[in-house]
């Protein structure tokens, strides 16, 4: 078993909308805003090579979008999925499994291609079950006026249209083997049913953290971004799970941090607080 990690690009959000009702000059001190109050995020996906099945976690924002939408968000860098797919020696075609931990668009953006015609939308990956759970498919589907605009039905639809989607059971909070190597969390403060995968790696186990910890300034309990649903709910999704990574020792990976791909976490007197942080290359060897 093999990971690596994929960056897809960055983007920048709007500091306030990223740390809600934290303020600007608590948390510009990890996460300097420029001129416009804009913050700098990464789109980091994580690709698992393992035996017969090449899984891809996430798959960043695409390119399908019109320069309208783009505009909103200052995509740069020279990142790109399909890419740094291609400098790991692999195609669109190899990828086995698509998990998308939730769908919006800069999760799943990535998931959903032009056709060649450019009159619709076809799976990235032909070859790929892509894997959601019924819970958040419906709220993603159905959406409420708070998330709509980033449930976008073209990231969305045609995945189900082509008949390459599979639901994720859920029965509790906490899938066990949902995968080889692999246990679910599940959680429900930023959207419905997020899931947040647990991989057994290299004797440790590493989360993919996508929105419950979207970057290493996120960790005090308070600091929950304004784009969550349920915020009261998402605090008490963090103290729980920052406790038991903290007691477990999980190395934490971070799809959004703009600088540090990975950190653990420690105790304080002031309760857990932000560990070491480091590149994923500096903990786990090929």
């Amino acid at each position: 078993m093999k990971l690596h990690v994929l960056n897809t690009g960055f983007f920048k959000l709007d500091g306030g909308a990223m740390f809600g009702v934290v303020p600007k000059m608590v948390w510009q001190k990890t996460n300097p805003a420029d001129e416009n109050n804009m913050c700098s995020w990464a789109m980091r996906c994580l690709l698992i090579e393992d035996g017969n099945r090449l899984m891809l976690i996430d798959t960043g924002i695409g390119d399908k979008q019109s320069e309208k939408f783009f505009s909103h968000y200052y995509m740069f860098g020279n990142d790109s999925l399909h890419g740094n797919l291609a400098k790991l020696g692999f195609h669109a075609n190899d990828i086995t499994d698509v998990f998308l931990t939730h769908l919006h668009f800069d999760h799943c953006g990535g998931a959903v291609n032009w056709n060649e015609s450019k009159d619709g939308y076809r799976p990235a990956f032909p070859n790929a079950t892509y894997w959601s759970t019924e819970s958040h498919w419906k709220w993603a589907t159905e959406p409420n006026p708070r998330e709509k605009a980033s449930f976008l039905t073209e990231n969305i639809l045609p995945i189900q249209e082509s008949g390459q989607l599979k639901f994720i059971e859920r029965t509790g909070d906490f899938t066990k083997n949902a995968f080889p190597n692999m246990d679910v969390l599940f959680v429900d403060g930023h959207t419905e049913s997020m899931m947040i995968p647990h991989i057994q790696y290299q004797g440790k186990t590493l989360v993919f953290m996508a929105d419950l910890l979207p970057s290493t300034g996120h960790v005090p309990l308070p600091y929950v971004m304004g784009y969550d649903t349920r915020p009261l709910i998402t605090m008490e999704e963090k103290r729980n799970f920052l406790n038991k990574a903290n007691q477990e020792n999980y190395v934490l990976f971070l799809e959004h941090d703009s600088v540090n791909e990975c950190c653990n976490l420690k105790q304080t007197e002031k309760g857990v607080r932000l560990g070491e942080q480091f590149s994923f290359n500096t903990l786990f060897s090929e």
